[in-house]
């Protein structure tokens, strides 16, 4: 069994000088070809189940799958609940065996951010589940637009909410589709200067893999959320079958097919972050 909690797999990452990728989950052919990957690299992987996803697949669903992959794979495995909205939802997500959640309050006043994610560290900690927690707002492209962290409220955040990572904005953007993100350093080395939490990047396909490999092994940050440039290869991928097979119309050969390309691009997202 090598499931592990947040916590389990980013202390070593922060110490090493590497980050574990966070490879967010649509269905069953992406989480076992990520599991593959990780165990391919032999490297952790974080399989997280964001609200897309939860809205199609029921959480219980998910969290069987995810654990159901974690207990067989020779890797850690973390299976995380990304973007919580509410207690309630980190609380189903804990209770049907997630290891680790995310309770995204960046919308809220900083104070109302600060004791929410307060509360539901300490019911997760209470049940032996690691937290994410988000101070400032990673926008999303062509969407609500991004709200940089300050390292004051991030050091006020990392201090009275007890999270075991944080995730920041410092010019990373959630859905980019290009990876020409440009990483803002001297906020990141600012924020990094008020506290010893590891850091966060979502929007991690975004950002050029040779960033994301410097930011992995200079930086406090020790996980970046990757799902735009995995769905571009599962798509890529899907329509190359279809048109290589227009007669198919069996799903599971179709869907099968995808898991290969996505292996392989899960390893080159995985190899990235690796220690030197």
């Amino acid at each position: 069994m090598t499931l592990a909690t947040l916590s389990e797999v980013l202390q070593p990452a922060l110490r090493e000088g590497y980050a574990v990728a966070g490879l967010v989950v649509l269905g069953w052919e992406d989480a076992r070809a990520y599991v593959a990957a990780a165990e391919a690299e032999g490297a952790p992987v974080i399989l997280q189940a964001g609200p897309g996803c939860r809205t199609h697949t029921p959480l219980p669903v998910l969290a069987a799958m995810f654990r159901y992959l974690g207990e067989a794979a020779s890797v850690p495995v973390v299976a995380h609940l990304d973007h919580g909205y509410s207690a309630d939802e980190c609380r189903e997500a804990i209770d049907n065996g997630f290891t680790s959640v995310m309770f995204d309050g960046s919308k809220l006043p900083l104070a109302e951010n600060i004791a929410q994610t307060a509360a539901i560290a300490e019911m997760a900690h209470a049940a032996g589940v690691s937290i994410e927690g988000e101070i400032g707002f990673v926008g999303y492209s062509e969407g609500a637009a991004s709200r940089g962290t300050d390292p004051n409220e991030a050091r006020r955040f990392a201090a009275e909410t007890g999270v075991d990572a944080m995730a920041i904005s410092v010019g990373n953007v959630h859905l980019q589709q290009t990876a020409d993100a440009q990483i803002d350093w001297d906020a990141l080395r600012a924020i990094e200067a008020v506290t010893d939490v590891p850091l966060v990047l979502h929007g991690g396909s975004g950002i050029a893999a040779t960033t994301r490999t410097d930011l992995a092994r200079t930086s406090k940050v020790c996980k970046f959320n990757i799902g735009t440039e995995l769905r571009q290869t599962f798509g890529a991928s899907l329509r190359q079958t279809l048109a290589a097979r227009p007669d198919e119309f069996d799903r599971i050969k179709l869907l099968t097919a995808t898991e290969a390309p996505l292996t392989h691009a899960a390893r080159q997202v995985i190899r990235t972050l690796q220690a030197a």
